[in-house]
């Protein structure tokens, strides 16, 4: 999505992408913080998120605390407000244990032995 968004730059290509990720009734971002954001990225994503407070639904998964998240988004100035909207009006579920490839990888393994 923010590469996308990155891509269009600014003006109506841009308007058009950004409507992409607006509009849905639900917008699912999964592996949040798998890759670390530049600042432009960070306001990529926060505009995304700010457009959609309180009009459309956000589920995020992300494996990295909302107090780290100043790792994945070095010096991004948005990064109070864009957790601060993300967090108004959410449940937040932790799930703790192994990955479900990791539990399969082992169960191959296990069958192969």
């Amino acid at each position: 999505m923010v590469g996308d968004l990155g891509s269009a730059k600014e003006g109506s290509l841009f308007e058009k992408r950004l409507s992409r990720y607006t509009k849905p009734q639900l917008l699912v971002l999964d592996e949040v913080g798998y890759l670390s954001f530049d600042c432009q990225a960070a306001d990529l994503l926060f505009e995304v998120i700010s457009r959609r407070y309180e009009t459309g639904s956000i589920v995020m998964t992300t494996n990295i605390a909302f107090k780290d998240w100043d790792k994945i988004f070095p010096d991004a100035a948005c990064l109070t407000a864009m957790i601060d909207r993300l967090t108004q009006h959410c449940d937040i579920l932790t799930i703790q244990g192994k990955s479900f490839r990791h539990k399969e990888s082992i169960e191959r393994n296990k069958t192969k032995a």
